[in-house]
């Protein structure tokens, strides 16, 4: 694996993400945001944030794979949420939670959260953008 994970003592850590990512290989993969959309273009999860963001990361996956890694490669996420306020942690961290199940593995490199207006699409509460390493 290109990618090592930390958690450096003297920083706060969390549990859905590691303060750090160290890159040892030699490809880089900047993947556009991704939404909720499905193959088709259809918006998965009108409504749900849990579900579109479910729907960003196996979009990442999918992306990923065509460009020959996993989401385990990725070295940086950054997450845009419409009218952001914490009361909608919970959401996020359960669609975060339901693809790390299907996805085999808990996504967990380091992550910016960005609270925004608006994105693309009015239907689109969330957009995730990620830059991956590969050997």
């Amino acid at each position: 694996m290109a990618l090592t994970l930390l958690n450096p003592s003297g920083l706060p850590r969390t549990d859905v993400y590691a303060q750090v990512s160290i890159a040892s290989g030699s490809k880089l993969v900047f993947l556009a945001g991704q939404v909720a959309w499905d193959a088709e273009g259809t918006t998965v999860g009108e409504g749900d944030l849990a579900a579109q963001v479910e729907q960003c990361y196996l979009n990442i996956a999918t992306a990923l794979a065509e460009a020959g890694g996993t989401f385990g490669d990725v070295a940086k996420l950054t997450v845009y949420v419409v009218d952001w306020t914490p009361d909608k942690m919970p959401l996020l961290l359960e669609g975060i939670s339901r693809a790390a199940g299907k996805l085999g593995a808990a996504p967990a490199p380091p992550a910016t959260l960005v609270g925004v207006a608006a994105l693309d699409v009015p239907a689109h509460l969330v957009e995730i953008e990620a830059t991956a390493v590969l050997d």
